[in-house]
């Protein structure tokens, strides 16, 4: 997880350069082909055909079929919609109390900073996947733990950047002089501290996002994640690498899959260089 450590050391480039630009279109396609992938294709990512066992691609399945004989195309879809909701999810649940948090710790300080600040160094002392692993003892395979544990191990990344730059922000001349000249603290917010810090906030979502595509299939891999026969694409790899011999590309197609949609989410980070 040291990729979202390393972002918040960066200023979020501004414009929309061609790689940004890239990243979006395959973010497009792969998010069409997650949503409206598994309600197009009639097979049953769990239904197994022992007599179509590593079946190739071509023929009756697109993509070919695993070693129990259930179609490859129907679990990567199902599987990219699985990555993608929960990585969207555990974003939003690190970034809304991690920004409101943020600002208030700009804002207000004294006690309550302090008391924020112990925090987030108490979750920065456990290695993310660490405290991932804790909650995921009391129900492993979950959905839940797994979710929680990332939001909770993402949420500090927002805090910090927010509190941060919003107090970099406050303590510029022209907020001084927007208090004197009696505008609230909704206004300045809205109007000095939201436009600077909203670019910054959507490059690191972009980043959590892609952080947590990579734990939970990391997680899934090593079996303590989300488990078969759920169409994980981290566990879908681990089931078949034992037959790597005999279906290569089966086995490439979920890792494939997996990179495509961290490399979507990085390059919509990127923007036109000065």
């Amino acid at each position: 997880m040291s990729t979202i450590g390393n972002m918040t050391s960066t200023r979020a480039r501004t414009g929309v350069g061609t790689a940004r630009l890239a990243g979006a279109g395959l973010l497009i396609l792969l998010g069409g082909f997650a949503l409206l992938g598994p309600l197009f294709i009639s097979s049953d990512p769990s239904t197994q055909d022992l007599g179509a066992s590593l079946a190739p691609i071509g023929g009756d399945y697109l993509l070919g079929a695993d070693h129990y004989g259930r179609s490859l195309l129907a679990r990567l879809a199902h599987g990219a919609r699985l990555s993608f909701g929960m990585a969207f999810l555990t974003m939003l649940a690190a970034a809304v109390p991690g920004i409101l948090l943020g600002l208030a710790a700009a804002w207000k300080g004294g006690w309550a900073e302090r008391m924020l600040e112990f925090v987030a160094t108490v979750v920065l002392a456990l290695p993310g996947l660490m405290l991932v692993l804790l909650l995921l003892a009391f129900s492993p395979g979950n959905h839940g733990p797994l979710f929680l544990g990332l939001s909770l191990t993402l949420w500090v990344e927002f805090y910090r950047l927010t509190k941060a730059t919003t107090r970099t922000v406050l303590a510029q001349p022209h907020i001084e002089a927007a208090r004197m000249l009696g505008f609230g603290s909704r206004y300045i917010l809205v109007h000095y501290v939201l436009p600077v810090i909203g670019p910054m906030i959507a490059t690191l979502s972009a980043f959590a996002m892609a952080t947590a595509i990579i734990a939970v299939s990391t997680l899934s891999a090593i079996s303590v994640g989300l488990q078969p026969p759920t169409p994980e694409l981290g566990s879908m790899i681990v089931e078949l690498l034992p037959y790597f011999a005999e279906a290569p590309v089966h086995v490439l197609l979920p890792a494939v899959l997996i990179f495509l949609l961290v490399l979507g989410l990085q390059l919509l980070t990127q923007g036109d260089r000065a």
